[in-house]
């Protein structure tokens, strides 16, 4: 009894040492929060000084957009990519969604990138477009994509009242790479083509051949096409690099991609939300999964084909984490696993290269007799 007595005692004892261990005391702190400061404007700037930096980003010496060099050794590049590198790093809570978002988002935009041929580096031009989000712009531009009506019809995407497959991720990539490529083959220039997906082929070609240059680089274009590619490289950068730009962001707290099964429908359906009910859900997760439906019934005369997104399990939040956390810990295993298999190679080149300079040795010796 007294031994567990006293356990307890050190046991709390040391609770208490550590608490007061972790405490942080600032008597600058302490004193603006009691009031005792609002006379000293001097003591309160000079401990501001003391404590809030902010730094200017480098940047890169080498750049590439879609494996083309960017001119770093030109002043007006450097300083327009300077401009969008430090917008969005200090915009902090729009630059920390689109992170959230890419890593729900990017792995299906990079497949169907890498199946049509596209450069990876096109799926930062759907995130400086919308952000990643379902958003419509007041011109009438929508999806990710932010394609127009006229163009996203001309791109075979279904555009009426029931239907606007601009907001179809998977279609409307498939559309953009469709654009990108005839402009890229118009142009041979990829940081063009990217260019002219802003502002149109026709007005981008009519620059071109005004100021008789050949090289987004070199153009003087309207504000914001001017802005358009600097904004897609700062975007590759500090989402290629983000702990370098000061965001730090764990894996439990990224948007996963959703865990869903997928419903083909080939006639019509007259209300869906009884269809949603009837595939184990509701009417308002229906549209969030399948943002291109834009009414509440889908009449279907020519018998098309329409894949409907549902939801596997509960959607629980838990259940993403966990998720996370096991892809977490298996890349972990196979960074691990990698770097091991390094060690061994090393290992083993450090053998034979000490072998091989053994025989010399003992060879050297047995000329020298």
């Amino acid at each position: 009894m007294t031994k567990s007595l006293i356990y307890l005692v050190f046991v709390i004892s040391v609770l208490f040492s550590c608490t007061e261990k972790h405490e942080v005391k600032d008597s600058t702190v302490d004193r603006m929060h009691n009031g005792l400061m609002q006379d000293s404007l001097l003591e309160y700037q000079d401990y501001i000084n003391k404590h809030y930096q902010v730094f200017a980003m480098p940047l890169p010496k080498n750049l590439t957009f879609a494996g083309e060099t960017v001119p770093m050794d030109d002043l007006f590049v450097r300083e327009k990519l300077d401009r969008e590198i430090l917008v969005n790093t200090y915009w902090h809570s729009n630059t920390f969604l689109f992170q959230k978002r890419a890593n729900r988002w990017f792995p299906i935009i990079e497949k169907i990138l890498k199946k049509n041929g596209m450069p990876d580096d096109f799926k930062y031009l759907a995130l400086i477009e919308s952000g990643l989000d379902n958003v419509r712009s007041p011109a009438g531009a929508a999806g990710f994509w932010q394609f127009m009506k006229g163009t996203g019809t001309g791109y075979d995407l279904e555009i009426n009242e029931y239907v606007d497959e601009r907001y179809n991720l998977e279609k409307a990539t498939e559309a953009a790479c469709k654009y990108l490529k005839i402009a890229y083959k118009q142009f041979g220039s990829w940081s063009l083509a990217a260019a002219s997906y802003n502002m149109g082929k026709g007005g981008l070609n009519n620059q071109l051949t005004k100021q008789d240059v050949d090289s987004y680089y070199e153009l003087y274009l309207n504000k914001e096409t001017s802005r358009y590619v600097y904004r897609i490289l700062a975007a590759k950068l500090i989402l290629s690099n983000s702990e370098n730009f000061g965001f730090n962001i764990r894996k439990s707290e990224m948007y996963h991609p959703y865990r869903t099964y997928t419903v083909t429908v080939d006639s019509s359906i007259t209300n869906l939300m009884r269809f949603a009910k009837d595939n184990g859900t509701n009417y308002a997760t229906l549209r969030a999964l399948n943002p291109w439906v834009r009414d509440y019934e889908l009449p279907n005369e020519n018998n098309k084909i329409y894949e409907f997104k549902f939801p596997k399990g509960d959607f629980h939040v838990e259940e993403m984490i966990e998720e996370a956390e096991e892809t977490e810990e298996e890349y972990e295993d196979f960074v691990e696993d990698k770097i091991e298999l390094q060690k061994d190679t090393v290992r083993k080149s450090k053998r034979v290269a000490d072998t091989i300079k053994l025989k010399d040795t003992l060879q050297q010796k047995t000329e020298i007799k």
